[in-house]
């Protein structure tokens, strides 16, 4: 039913894992393979593909889904539906930013401090000449292949480039002066197969699959026995979602208790119940969460 496209390259790892504990595995007869399958009824094709090449790619209706950053989907200016956004990056959870840096040494502080002319490289050379068109600045703007930060001073006065954490950037002796974009990884569709009740209900429960993923990362499920003049005390003690699940246990004055928490808070939380009386402590892997 869906045509769905995935990005390759530094997306293309913690996307294929994202699928897998979606239960969306998606099979390919070698890692260099640009065409794959999922076993799914809702999935009739995968390609693997660039993510710059995406959000066009699904704007024409070559596809109907696919995962790109925020970052590609405003370089090109697609018209596409953003169904979600997707909290994972290559390393991290964290957005990338689309940052201006100059050397460090530089008195430039603001994107206002830049001259006309300025020479700016950059991988993303149309979304960089609205956001100097938007400042007043007449910059001459170059595309970049790579490895932009290390174009200034000699080659660049400024460059444009992404970045998790800036480490990168401070290492070539660079300072950010600006955030121009933060940008998450998205899952988007085409329009019109949006507008198709039956693909927009595939799309949705593929989206479910995906974030209750997730969801999921990080937490634990714990399940405990506790007496009934230790219950508040558990209970206290227990940072859930929303509130722990609290049963009473038959013929007895006890309670089953269990919650979700975070998997770096256990270490210290199971002992601590333990402590406040309670008994029988289970841990659990959980694979979803969906709201």
């Amino acid at each position: 039913m869906l045509r769905l496209v995935l990005p390759k390259g530094t997306l293309e790892r913690a996307t294929l894992q994202l699928f897998e504990e979606a239960d969306l595995t998606v099979e390919r007869s070698s890692e260099v393979d640009y065409r794959a399958s999922i076993d799914d009824p809702r999935v009739e094709d995968v390609r693997i593909l660039r993510p710059q090449e995406i959000p066009r790619y699904v704007a024409g209706g070559l596809f109907d889904v696919g995962i790109t950053g925020r970052d590609w989907i405003e370089e090109t200016g697609a018209d596409v539906v953003s169904l979600t956004q997707l909290h994972y990056s290559k390393a991290t959870a964290r957005p990338i930013r689309m940052v201006l840096a100059v050397a460090g040494d530089s008195p430039v502080a603001s994107v206002t401090d830049l001259p006309d002319g300025v020479r700016v490289h950059t991988e993303y050379p149309e979304l960089t000449r609205r956001y100097f068109e938007k400042h007043g600045v007449d910059a001459h703007v170059t595309l970049s292949y790579g490895a932009t930060e290390a174009k200034i001073p000699e080659i660049a006065d400024a460059v444009i480039e992404i970045t998790e954490t800036g480490r990168a950037l401070r290492a070539a002796g660079l300072k950010i002066v600006d955030t121009v974009l933060t940008s998450y990884t998205e899952l988007i569709a085409n329009p019109e197969s949006h507008g198709d009740p039956a693909k927009r209900k595939a799309m949705e429960q593929i989206q479910t699959l995906l974030t209750g993923a997730l969801e999921a990362r990080g937490r634990v499920l714990v399940k405990l026995n506790v007496d009934e003049q230790h219950l508040d005390g558990v209970v206290a003690l227990l940072p859930a979602l929303k509130a722990p699940t609290v049963s009473k246990l038959f013929r007895v004055d006890a309670y089953a208790v269990e919650a979700v928490v975070a998997k770096s808070e256990i270490n210290t939380l199971i002992p601590a119940l333990k402590d406040h009386g309670a008994t029988g402590i289970i841990e659990l892997p959980i694979s979803k969460i969906v709201h």
